[in-house]
């Protein structure tokens, strides 16, 4: 299995960045493989990725997401075998450390591709610039998706604990 990781800084804060990046369908606006992704379930996309004559179809299942943490992922069908991970983790200007971590079994013409040395990781650091170049022109997500998914299965919500009606505790 091949394994390529990449890290990038983004100028805006880790709920800016996750929040857009959990924005599947806008992904064609600022990468340059992504041609279409479609949300079949809650837990399930459909993404159309291509690079020059290449083009290929597959489904992925998000297997593990916790907002403003990280979201993990693996494609679905034995085609193209692939899983990844993206984190989120503040910098200590107030930004967002985003690092991808993508795992692919080789097989056909497009992993006679990915084999290619570095090959991966140039197109990796190239759309995590373009993903950077988008979020901090933006300012601020444009959507965002706040579930909790484990095993596949999304979770519900947490409720906020009851906050108290006495507006100050009385000292004294």
């Amino acid at each position: 299995m091949n394994t390529v990781e990449e890290t990038i800084e983004i100028a805006v804060p880790v709920r800016t960045a996750y929040d857009q990046w959990t924005q599947f369908a806008c992904f064609p606006r600022f990468t340059t493989a992504v041609k279409r992704v479609e949300q079949l379930k809650p837990t399930v996309t459909l993404w159309v990725v291509g690079l020059g004559p290449l083009c290929r179809e597959f489904a992925v299942e998000i297997v593990d997401q916790v907002p403003d943490s990280h979201l993990a992922w693996r494609s679905l069908g034995q085609r193209h075998g692939h899983r990844g991970e993206v984190t989120f983790r503040s910098t200590e200007a107030g930004g967002t450390a985003l690092t991808v971590r993508m795992s692919a079994e080789p097989r056909g013409l497009t992993g006679a591709l990915c084999a290619i040395p570095g090959a991966t990781g140039r197109v990796l650091r190239r759309e995590l610039a373009n993903f950077k170049t988008y979020i901090e022109g933006q300012g601020e997500a444009g959507g965002a998706w706040r579930g909790t998914i484990r095993g596949g299965q999304v979770r519900p919500t947490e409720a906020e604990p009851p906050r108290s009606r006495v507006p100050i505790w009385p000292v004294g």
